[in-house]
């Protein structure tokens, strides 16, 4: 992956497929790998997409002290700077999905139309990680043990039956190990969500705006995803039943065709 300057920091990143551009941020822990290639695949047929690796991550900058999801959105807009993009779609996921409102915010006029899936505003009524889930999460990780934490974090970012999918984790665990994050970034990133809160400003938000959240998310309940989408004016809610967390890898063709239909009725 070739790597620019975005703001204050280095970017590695891809751009793949033809049409309007997309800019996907990925969530926490996770990298440009993690969007898997079903679901890139079926957005590259429309768009071309530009995924990349957060400040910490693979060939991108080295994390030297920590960071805000404010700087995750500057870093955004710095990667479209550097590729000469005055606008794109943006699509973030949870972590990823903090930095798109923060971006949208800051600058709405960088933005065509906007997809929140499985993310959190902050405020009244929203909340993270269950304790239970959070200690599995932090068990794994702190291990040592690298099966464990793959396995673990499979096992909280998808729903039970798509957990029990063999090939589905075969791949999973192909791209945690192709790309690991470090713990201390992990930590950062975490701290950075603790932080987060845009509950009392996203009412201002005039952008045309898609949210997507599965019943069985772990990570960030589905409460979060309803609450964000009665704070947003005319925002559009897609429940996907029955999937957790990182619901484009359980319906990735279904997912692409959400994003399709909303940036096309507002081309």
């Amino acid at each position: 992956m070739p790597v620019v300057r975005a703001g204050e920091v280095e970017l590695s990143y891809e751009r793949a497929g033809s049409g309007p551009p997309l800019l996907l941020i990925m969530g926490m822990s996770g990298t440009a790998l993690s969007w898997g290639e079903p679901f890139l695949e079926a957005l590259r047929q429309d768009f071309e997409t530009i995924v990349y690796d957060h400040r910490g991550i693979g060939e991108s900058s080295r994390m030297e002290e920590p960071f805000t999801i404010v700087q995750l959105a500057q870093d955004a807009a710095g990667l479209l700077d550097a590729l000469e993009l005055d606008t794109a779609h943006v699509l973030g996921i949870s972590m990823g999905g903090m930095a798109a409102q923060e971006l949208a915010l800051a600058q709405p006029e960088r933005v065509r139309t906007l997809t929140l899936g499985c993310t959190y505003c902050g405020g009244e009524g929203s909340s993270l990680t269950s304790p239970e889930v959070a200690q599995r999460l932090a068990e794994g990780r702190m291990s040592g043990d690298r099966e464990r934490a793959i396995r673990a974090t499979w096992e909280a970012n998808v729903s039970a039956g798509f957990a029990a999918d063999a090939d589905a984790y075969a791949a999973f665990r192909t791209r945690a190990l192709e790309r690991r994050v470090a713990l201390a970034v992990i930590v950062a990133q975490v701290q950075a969500i603790a932080a987060h809160d845009t509950y009392a400003r996203l009412p201002g938000l005039a952008l045309p705006t898609l949210v997507v959240h599965g019943t069985e998310d772990q990570i960030i309940p589905v409460n979060n995803g309803r609450l964000i989408a009665d704070r947003i004016p005319d925002a559009r809610l897609e429940i996907f039943d029955g999937v957790g967390h990182l619901f484009f890898l359980e319906r990735p063709e279904r997912s692409a065709e959400l994003i399709r239909a909303h940036t096309a009725v507002h081309a």
